[in-house]
C-alpha cells in the first residue's frame, strides 16, 4: 500500500513484523511524533499470520479514536467505514469490509464479554498504554484471559504501544515479550524553561503572557496545554482582549465536551494567512496531530479523577504532570517541523516531577470494573494478568455498592452476579446509572431515566446556574433554551439519552400513575445514589446530612434549600473549600420511602445514650443509612444489648467517664512502672497491663459485671471504681506492689513523703534539710530504679532536681547552701550535710 512521507516508526516496522511473526505478545515503544498510531495498523494488515482477520486498536479518548481512524483511512485513500472504521460512544462507522477498528470507552471490554475469544480478530493494539487507563488495563487482562481459555484456530496477538512506557516491566509481565523501540523524534524541539510560580499567583495571566511572547518570537500555530475547561475559558477571554479584534489569529478551544465541528476546527490546518492558538486539555497530549502546530505552551498541570473511599465519590484534582507527560506534550511541537516548547516551570522543578503518571486503577472508582469482573466470572483478581492489580480495599468497597444496588449476592467466599446485575453489566454506563435505568424502566419511567442518566454521564450542561436537576431536564426536553456554549453538550446528552432508551428492555413491571409528576426525578436519583440521600439539619438551612453519615452544604443560597429532603448527584470539596459542597441535586418526597424506595429503609432496634438528657434509651428506628425517618420507644431492655450500649458509651467518652481519683491514677502508674521494668529486662511481666488503652479494650472483662444498676450518666459516679480495679491485681501482687513501688518513702528526718508516679522515674519532692545524713539517692523496685529528687527550700520551692544525691552533696550543695543561707538565715545550713542532723523544722531539736 502507498503511504505518505516517511516517519521515524518506519525504521522499526521490519523488526516489529518479525517479532510478531515469532511471538503472540510484543511491546512497542515509540516517542511522540514517531507515527506509531498511523503506521503500525496499516503495516501489519497484510501479514500472513493475520490471515485476513481484523485488527482492533484501543484508544483512550473518543476524539483521538475518531481522528486516528480518519487519518488511517486517508492513508488508504478511502472513506472511514471501509477498510478502517471506528466505534466510540454515540458514534460508529464500520462496514462489512472493515478490518481495522479503532475503539474506545470500554467498548473493547464489552465486546470481550460477548465474545471472549474475539473470533475474527487477529491483533489487539493497545495504543498509548502509558496513560494506564482503567479501560486499557481491564482490556489487556480480559484479552489475555479470554485468549487462553477460549481461543481456538488462528492466534490472537497483543501489541501494547506507547510513547513513554516502562517497557521492560510490561514485557516481563507478558512472558518476556520482545520489546521493539523506535529511536528519535521526527523533528527536534527546543525547550524554553520558565520560572517557578509565586505562591497564590494566578495561572491564566502567566499563560496568556507566554502565548503572546511565543506569537512574537515564533512562527506557526500554537498548542497550549491547560488543566481544564475553566482555565481554557479564562485564557481565551484574556487573549481575546489582548488581540483586540485581530483576524490573523484564530483561538480554538479543544476538550472532550465540544461538539464534533468545534473539535475538527481545532485539529484542522489554519486557513492561509492565519495562525491558530489551540487551547487544550490533555486530550491533545497523545495520538492527535494538530496541523500547523510547531509551538507548545505547557502550563504543566492536569486535572485527574480521584476516587475518595471515605466519601465514595470521585472528584477532580489538579496536579502537576509527570516528566513522561511533559515529554509527550513537548513532542506535539515536533511532529511536522522543528518546534519550540515553552514550559511554565523551571528546569530544577522539572527534575522533581514524577517519572510517570500513576495508573488509573490505583485511584479510580472500581464499581464498573467489579461488575465486569463478576460478569466475566472472576472472584479472585489474581486469576488475571495485571500490571497493577486492583487495590483490595477499593475493590471491596465497589462490591459492597454493587450488592446494595442488587447486582451481586454473596456466594460462598465469593460473589454471584444476579439477573439484575447481568442486565446492568450490558449497559454502557456506570453501575449506579445502569441500576437507575433498569429500575426506572421497570416503573414505566424509562424516558425520564434515560434523560437523567445521560445528564449524569456528561459534565454539567448548565454549570453555575443552581444545583436543581429539573432545570437541566428542561434544557434537554427543549422547554428552555441552551446558551450557545452549552448547545453541543445538550445535543450530546440528547443523543446519549436516545441510545439509553434504545438499549432498555421494553417490559414495564409496575407503571407509576403519573410519570410526569416532578417527584419521580428524586426517586430515580435515589436509585443511583442511595448513599447520598440527604436531610436538612434545620429548616431553610444550607447544611444537609447524608445517608452515608457525611455532611454537605450549598455554597450559596439555592432554591433547593426550601426542601427538607434531597438526593445529591454531585458534591465535593474543591480547591479553596473546606466543606463538601452540593453542585447537583434534586428534591425528594419522603413519602416514596413507603413506596418504590421502601427497599432502602431498614428497621433496627437501637439501644444508645441520649446525649442531651444523659439517659439510656431503647428505640425501634426506621432508617435510610444513617438518617432516621421515625422512631418509637421500646420497653424492656435486653441485658446483653444494654451492656454493649453502656460499654460503647465508655469507649466513646473515654475512661474519664468513670470516677477516677488521684490515688487510683497513682495506683495505675505504679503497676505500669513495674510492668515496664520487667519488660525492659526482656522477660514476661507478672504485672497486668492496666493502661487506659488496655482497660478500654477489656471493658467486658472487668467493668461489665458492675454495670447492672447504671441507666443514667450520673450513675457512673456511684461505681466503687477502687474496688473494681483492685480486683485486677491477684494475691500476692497487692503486697508486692507496696514493697516494690511504695506510696511513700521515709526520709532521714522521720517524715514519710509521698512519691509521685506520674513521671518516670517517680518524683520524691522533699525539703533539703530532711535529707541531711543521707548519702545516696533512694531506690525502689528492688533497687532497680533510683527516684528523681526534687530538693525543696523551706518555702517548698525546688532548688535542685537530681537523681544523684551523692554528686549533689559533693559538687553543688556548697553553692546552694550560700543562696539558702542568705534567704533563710534562721534555718540550719551545716557545712557538712552528711554528718548533720536532718530536720523537718527550721533547726534540729535541742537535746533534752
Amino acid at each position: 500500500m502507498s503511504l505518505s512521507s516517511a516517519l521515524p516508526i518506519d525504521a522499526v516496522l521490519p523488526a516489529l513484523r518479525e517479532a510478531l511473526a515469532r511471538r503472540h505478545e510484543v511491546v512497542l515503544e515509540a516517542p511522540p511524533g514517531a507515527g506509531k498510531t498511523t503506521r503500525v495498523p496499516l503495516a501489519l494488515l497484510d501479514e500472513p499470520w493475520l490471515a485476513g482477520q481484523a485488527i482492533v486498536m484501543l484508544e483512550p479518548r473518543r476524539l483521538a479514536a475518531r481522528a486516528a481512524a480518519e487519518r488511517l483511512a486517508s492513508e488508504l485513500g478511502e472513506p472511514v467505514g471501509a477498510t478502517v472504521g471506528y466505534r466510540i460512544r454515540l458514534d460508529s462507522k464500520v462496514g462489512p469490509r472493515t478490518r481495522i477498528e479503532v475503539v474506545t470507552e470500554g467498548i473493547l471490554a464489552r465486546r470481550l464479554q460477548d465474545d471472549p475469544g474475539l473470533e475474527g480478530v487477529g491483533l489487539v493494539i493497545l495504543d498509548e498504554f502509558h496513560e494506564r487507563s482503567l479501560d486499557a488495563d481491564l482490556a489487556l487482562a480480559l484479552t489475555l484471559n479470554g485468549r487462553e481459555l477460549l481461543r481456538d484456530g488462528p492466534p490472537l496477538k497483543v501489541l501494547p504501544m506507547s510513547a513513554t512506557l516502562e517497557g521492560e516491566r510490561l514485557a516481563a509481565l507478558l512472558g518476556d515479550a520482545p520489546l521493539v523501540r523506535s529511536a528519535g523524534r521526527m523533528f527536534p524541539v527546543d525547550i524554553q524553561w520558565g520560572r517557578a510560580a509565586q505562591p497564590g499567583e494566578a495561572l491564566e495571566p502567566r499563560v496568556a503572557q507566554t502565548v503572546l511572547q511565543a506569537l512574537a518570537e515564533q512562527g506557526g500555530s500554537l498548542l497550549v496545554f491547560l488543566p481544564g475547561q475553566a482555565e481554557i475559558r479564562r485564557v481565551q477571554a484574556a487573549l481575546e482582549d489582548a488581540f483586540g479584534g485581530r483576524t490573523d489569529i484564530l483561538l480554538c478551544p479543544l476538550h472532550g465536551e465540544l461538539d464534533l465541528m468545534a473539535q475538527r476546527a481545532a485539529i484542522e490546518p489554519a486557513p492561509p494567512g492565519t495562525r491558530k492558538v489551540v487551547l487544550a486539555t490533555n486530550i491533545a497530549e497523545t495520538s492527535l496531530t494538530i496541523d500547523g502546530v510547531r509551538v507548545v505552551v505547557d502550563a504543566g498541570l492536569e486535572r485527574v479523577p480521584r476516587f475518595d473511599p471515605a466519601s465514595g465519590m470521585t472528584r477532580l484534582d489538579t496536579q502537576r504532570i509527570s516528566r513522561a507527560s511533559a515529554t509527550q506534550r513537548a513532542g506535539r511541537a515536533g511532529r511536522l517541523e522543528p518546534g519550540v516548547c515553552y514550559r511554565l516551570w523551571s528546569q530544577s522543578q522539572h527534575e522533581q516531577l514524577a517519572a510517570h503518571a500513576g495508573a488509573e486503577i490505583l485511584q479510580a472508582d472500581l464499581a464498573g470494573l467489579a461488575l465486569q469482573l463478576a460478569r466475566w466470572g472472576v472472584d479472585d483478581v489474581s486469576e488475571l494478568v495485571w500490571l497493577d492489580p486492583p487495590p483490595a480495599a477499593a475493590l471491596a468497597q465497589a462490591r459492597e455498592l454493587l450488592q446494595r444496588l442488587g447486582a451481586l449476592v454473596p456466594r460462598g467466599s465469593g460473589w454471584a452476579l444476579t439477573a439484575h446485575g447481568q442486565a446492568m453489566a450490558t449497559l454502557p454506563a456506570h453501575p449506579r446509572l445502569a441500576h437507575l435505568l433498569l429500575r426506572g424502566q421497570a416503573l414505566g419511567l424509562g424516558a425520564l431515566a434515560a434523560d437523567l442518566a445521560a445528564l449524569l454521564s456528561e459534565r454539567d450542561i448548565l454549570r453555575g446556574a443552581g444545583a436543581d436537576l429539573h432545570s437541566r431536564l428542561a434544557l434537554l426536553s427543549g422547554e428552555s433554551r441552551a446558551a450557545r456554549n452549552s448547545q453541543g453538550s445538550v445535543q450530546r446528552a440528547r443523543q446519549l439519552a436516545r441510545q439509553f432508551r434504545s438499549l432498555l428492555p421494553k417490559r414495564v413491571e409496575q407503571a407509576v400513575a403519573d410519570p410526569e409528576q416532578p417527584r419521580w426525578l428524586g426517586c430515580l436519583l435515589a436509585f443511583a445514589y442511595p448513599d447520598r440521600i440527604a436531610r436538612q439539619r434545620r429548616a431553610g438551612g444550607a447544611d444537609y446530612r447524608l445517608a452515608n453519615g457525611r455532611a454537605a452544604q450549598f455554597g450559596e443560597p439555592d432554591a433547593l434549600m426550601k426542601h427538607e429532603w434531597l438526593v445529591i448527584a454531585d458534591l465535593g470539596s474543591r480547591q479553596g473549600q473546606r466543606e463538601e459542597r452540593i453542585y447537583l441535586a434534586a428534591d425528594l418526597d419522603p413519602a416514596l420511602f413507603d413506596g418504590p424506595l421502601a427497599e432502602q429503609v431498614g428497621v433496627t432496634e437501637v439501644l444508645d445514650w441520649d446525649e442531651r438528657e444523659g439517659v439510656l434509651r431503647a428505640e425501634r428506628q426506621r432508617k435510610v443509612g444513617e438518617l432516621v425517618l421515625s422512631s418509637e420507644a421500646l420497653s424492656g431492655l435486653d441485658e446483653a444489648a444494654r451492656g454493649r450500649a453502656l460499654l460503647a458509651l465508655v469507649r466513646r467518652k473515654g475512661l474519664e467517664l468513670l470516677p477516677w481519683t488521684p490515688e487510683l491514677r497513682q495506683w495505675q502508674a505504679r503497676i505500669m512502672l513495674l510492668r515496664r521494668l520487667d519488660l525492659a529486662g526482656k522477660g514476661a511481666s507478672e504485672w497486668p497491663d492496666v493502661s487506659d488503652a488496655a482497660l478500654l479494650a477489656t471493658l467486658e472483662d472487668w467493668l461489665l459485671p458492675y454495670l447492672g444498676k447504671v441507666s443514667r450518666l450520673s450513675h457512673f459516679a456511684a461505681l466503687d471504681l477502687a474496688a473494681i480495679l483492685l480486683a485486677l491485681l491477684p494475691w500476692p501482687l497487692p503486697q508486692r506492689l507496696d514493697e516494690l513501688a511504695p506510696k511513700t518513702l521515709e526520709v532521714p528526718s522521720g517524715s514519710r513523703i509521698r512519691l509521685d508516679y506520674s513521671e518516670e522515674p517517680p518524683v520524691l519532692a522533699v525539703r533539703l534539710q530532711e535529707l541531711f545524713g543521707l548519702a545516696a539517692t533512694p531506690r525502689i523496685a528492688g533497687g532497680r530504679l533510683g527516684v528523681k529528687l526534687h530538693l525543696l527550700s523551706p518555702a517548698q520551692r525546688p532548688v535542685q532536681v537530681t537523681q544523684d544525691l551523692a554528686s549533689f552533696w559533693a559538687n553543688t550543695y556548697v553553692e546552694v547552701k550560700k543562696d539558702l543561707k542568705g534567704r533563710y538565715p534562721k534555718h540550719y545550713w551545716p557545712d557538712d550535710p552528711l554528718i548533720a542532723e536532718p530536720t523537718a523544722r527550721a533547726k534540729p531539736r535541742k537535746p533534752t
